[in-house]
């Protein structure tokens, strides 16, 4: 009798542990050091865009992991950023001329990998 009810604890403790897994790789919910708290700011563009880069990005799970690369490449004066999770890219906006190496060091200055940038 004990070693069925121990049976059925770990049953229990693993089906919540794949659920949890499972959302977390759908990018749901949080991880990496946070639940979502902060979000990037809603910043636009002093003048009008003069062009966009799409950056590659490694490494992003989950909200607070794009809220993350957001809030980094929203610090570039002249840049607006626009992260789509599920593609692993972040569109980056600018009214003035911004390096790709500035964009790849506010980037993976929060540890993750830019892989191109285009």
């Amino acid at each position: 009798m004990a070693t069925a009810v121990i049976v059925l604890i770990i049953v229990v403790i693993v089906i919540f542990a794949l659920r949890g897994s499972i959302g977390h790789f759908k990018g749901e919910g949080g991880c990496c050091g946070g639940g979502g708290g902060t979000l990037p700011e809603n910043k636009t563009l002093a003048g009008p865009a003069i062009g966009e880069k799409i950056v590659h990005v490694e490494g992003m799970h989950c909200e607070n992991c794009k809220n993350r690369v957001e809030r980094a490449i929203n610090r570039i004066d002249g840049a607006v950023g626009k992260v789509d999770l599920k593609k692993g890219i972040a569109r980056v906006s600018y009214d003035r001329e911004i390096t790709d190496d500035k964009i790849r060091e506010a980037v993976e200055a929060f540890d993750y990998k830019v892989t191109g940038i285009e």
